[in-house]
């Protein structure tokens, strides 16, 4: 926790990730959805894809946040469009279901 802090302190995308899943998971410190949810985002914000597909997943389970279907739709399209399978199959259920997007059978 202590390399994956400093680098993720410097802006490291991969070190936020890693240290958001290590939260998501309760990896080496306590579970906490909420500090999985910032390092996530902080990543995901630079554009990082995995982090954009965990953003995705926490949001469509309520996981340190509010459950939005809506947000969830949101971050898994952007790691979606850059080629997450994970990511494109949660958004094929998303358009299949109609949580967050509309119904769309062609989407999904």
């Amino acid at each position: 926790v202590q390399w994956y802090r400093k680098a993720a302190d410097q802006g490291d995308a991969r070190a936020q990730f890693r240290l958001g899943t290590m939260y998501n998971n309760g990896g080496g410190v306590s579970q906490d959805f909420m500090k999985a949810m910032q390092w996530h985002r902080k990543a995901a914000d630079q554009g990082f894809a995995d982090a954009q597909f965990s953003l995705g997943s926490l949001y469509a389970l309520g996981n340190g946040v509010e459950q939005d279907w809506k947000k969830a739709a949101h971050w898994n399209s952007k790691a979606a469009d850059q080629g997450n399978a994970d990511a494109q199959f949660n958004l094929g259920n998303m358009y299949d279901n109609g949580q967050g997007v509309a119904q769309d059978f062609k989407k999904a």
